[in-house]
């Protein structure tokens, strides 16, 4: 018996399911959802080799099981009603495990469904994993476009050795409903499958240890009043949605003891990829404000389900992105190893103090969405100039088993919508950096993303500099 013909069961005959406020951060989300632009997180996984279909749902649906703040649905209410709330199920409502047909657009295509079906959130969990078999080695550059076509490789890139398993191998895609979840909590789902499915251990690696410096002297930085630097306009596609691509890149060398991190590197080289972009475009230089997601979760079993993170803003003076000569280098790190280290350090709500407010139950939900709508078109022009999500090394091993094997390559990509209109995500696995870029089709189109990949991995490679 499947998980359809499972209804929902409550905790007894007679008692409702358990019901659950909507966090600041979901209700947010829920009032500015929007068709053309589906607010979804994608993840894919890459494996050497093939995975059992009967297996893999009866492992996923038990790690859905064992994490049961991830079985949840909205619950149905009138206009009126003070909050959403999430309905906890005990069973999923849906199959969530499908497999792709096979075949040469196979992997496009999910890439394409990832990004224009959110999972219902109507509908238990609002999480769906998709099997593309056949996937293929991970090249230097695997590409989809606004529409889900495969990009042509870079010109002149540096050639990536093709991954084990060849074209034996398999891809794993989990498409998430943000407004529910954020892609480390469902990482950890998956980590729990595969522990299932391989029967190994895949618990989470050690988080790198670092030393506690005092904390950093205050600085001038832009002021938060100012509107930052907007990603000037590509060629915009004639449709709505978004648009992907993905690569993989070394990872940036880092020299033993620098007072910077590998996401500090990161951080200035989407700042100078920005800059340098709008510098081609004619935009006039203004200060830029890139949101960095922090998360604090354990990363083990007892990890929250749910969106957990909470955002900081970068902020960068057009000053200091014009003078990125090799010698300026070390001090725009450094500048950016205090800044991200300051901000991480103070304590926020997940949204800021105005969400927490706006979304105080003390007036139907209904008109507080359509005043959150109107405030969040207002605040358009003060809104960051784009989001820069590193996961970090991937903690998990994500071993399946001796069939199937460990994951080799895991891209993320964040949604990309308006007025931000570009997104970038990055993760780290087996020593490689895989680098998603996302866009809005009304800013940007494929040609567009694939000059900024090239733009950052150059200045990616600028921010490898000896102390």
């Amino acid at each position: 018996m499947t998980a359809l013909q499972h209804p929902a069961r409550a905790e007894g005959p007679l008692r409702p399911p358990t019901r659950v406020p909507f966090p600041v951060v979901d209700e947010v989300a829920r009032h500015c959802l929007q068709e053309e632009e589906p607010e979804t997180v994608h993840i894919e996984v890459h494996l050497p080799g093939r995975l059992d279909e009967g297996r893999l749902r009866a492992a996923f649906v038990e790690a859905l099981r064992r994490h049961p703040r991830i079985l949840m649905r909205e619950a149905p209410g009138r206009w009126y009603r003070r909050r959403y709330e999430w309905e906890l199920t005990a069973e999923p409502d849906v199959e969530v495990v499908s497999f792709a047909a096979a075949g040469r657009d196979a992997l496009r295509d999910a890439r394409t469904r990832a990004l224009t079906q959110a999972p219902p959130l109507s509908l238990s969990p609002p999480i769906r994993l998709e099997v593309v078999e056949g996937g293929g080695p991970v090249e230097g550059s695997e590409a989809t476009d606004a529409v889900g076509g495969t990009g042509a490789g870079r010109r002149g890139s540096r050639p990536t050795a093709p991954r084990p398993g060849g074209p034996h191998g398999t891809v794993l895609f989990l498409t998430i409903n943000h407004t529910a979840l954020d892609g480390p909590a469902c990482l950890r789902i998956l980590a729990t499958a595969a522990e299932l499915y391989g029967g190994r251990d895949n618990s989470p690696a050690a988080a790198p240890v670092r030393t506690q410096d005092a904390p950093p002297p205050p600085e001038e930085t832009p002021s938060n009043w100012s509107p930052p630097a907007r990603v000037a306009p590509g060629t915009p596609e004639p449709s709505p949605g978004n648009g992907l691509l993905v690569t993989e890149l070394p990872l940036p060398h880092r020299p033993k003891g620098s007072p910077y991190t590998v996401n500090d590197q990161l951080m200035v080289t989407t700042a100078l990829t920005i800059a340098h972009w709008n510098k081609e475009h004619g935009a006039r230089p203004r200060p830029l404000r890139i949101t960095m997601p922090v998360d604090d979760r354990p990363r083990d079993a007892t990890m929250p389900i749910g969106n957990g993170t909470r955002l900081v803003e970068v902020p960068f003076t057009p000053e200091e992105l014009a003078a990125h000569a090799p010698a300026d280098m070390p001090a725009l790190l450094h500048r950016t190893a205090t800044r991200t280290r300051a901000l991480k350090s103070l304590p926020r709500p997940q949204l800021g103090h105005g969400a927490a407010l706006l979304t105080a139950p003390i007036a139907p939900v209904a008109w507080r969405a359509a005043l959150t709508r109107g405030l969040r078109r207002a605040a358009s022009p003060w809104t960051s100039t784009t989001l820069l999500s590193n996961i970090g090394r991937i903690p998990y091993a994500l071993d399946f088993g001796a069939e199937a094997g460990r994951a080799h390559a895991v891209w993320f990509s964040a949604p990309a919508r308006m007025p931000r209109g570009l997104t970038v995500t990055t993760a780290s696995t087996a020593g490689r950096l895989h680098l998603a870029l996302r866009w809005s089709r009304t800013l940007l189109s494929h040609g567009d993303g694939a000059h900024l990949r090239d733009l950052f991995e150059h200045h990616l490679h600028t921010t490898e500099v000896t102390p």
